[in-house]
């Protein structure tokens, strides 16, 4: 597992676009961490730097939200499953429909069953590094296979 330290938006913004420069159809980028914790704001990161222009929603009340390309350079089906009471409901709202030839960010992973056993799944976990949300983010990062050689 590796660690990085993400001590303000703009270090938020330069790891979202490292991750993006890397990311490929079928990916999932697994986002764990308490409420308040970051979790969107990195994707929000992510789908800018894939080149998205306008304000990307919090997902929370939709559950899903999708982005094609162009003009993202990745197609991106952006989900919070924090809403979901089950993991058997990640199946009733299509999910897999959703995922076909696109990446997936993922918010509250194990609300939906957790993507941690796909090769393609880079999980990450934020947790704040001080005493409030203003004093940055620890991300600790766990690659599957096929993230391996692509690390951000």
């Amino acid at each position: 597992m590796m660690r990085e330290t993400l001590s303000d938006l703009a270090a938020m913004d330069a790891f979202g676009a490292r991750i993006a420069k890397r990311l490929l159809p079928g990916d999932v980028v697994s986002l764990t961490g308490g409420l308040g914790a970051g979790k969107t704001t990195l994707a929000r990161s992510i789908i800018a730097a894939l080149g998205y222009e306008h304000e990307v929603p919090s997902p929370t009340f939709t559950i899903i939200e999708t982005y094609d390309a162009p003009p993202l350079r990745v197609p991106v089906v952006h989900a919070d499953f924090y809403r979901l009471e089950h993991p058997d409901e990640r199946h009733e709202i299509g999910l897999d429909d959703y995922r076909e030839g696109a990446a997936l960010i993922a918010e509250w992973p194990d609300h939906a069953g957790g993507f941690g056993h796909e090769a393609a799944c880079l999980s990450i976990t934020l947790e704040n590094s001080g005493n409030s949300a203003d004093e940055g983010r620890i991300a600790a990062i766990e690659a599957g296979a096929d993230w391996l050689e692509r690390l951000p």
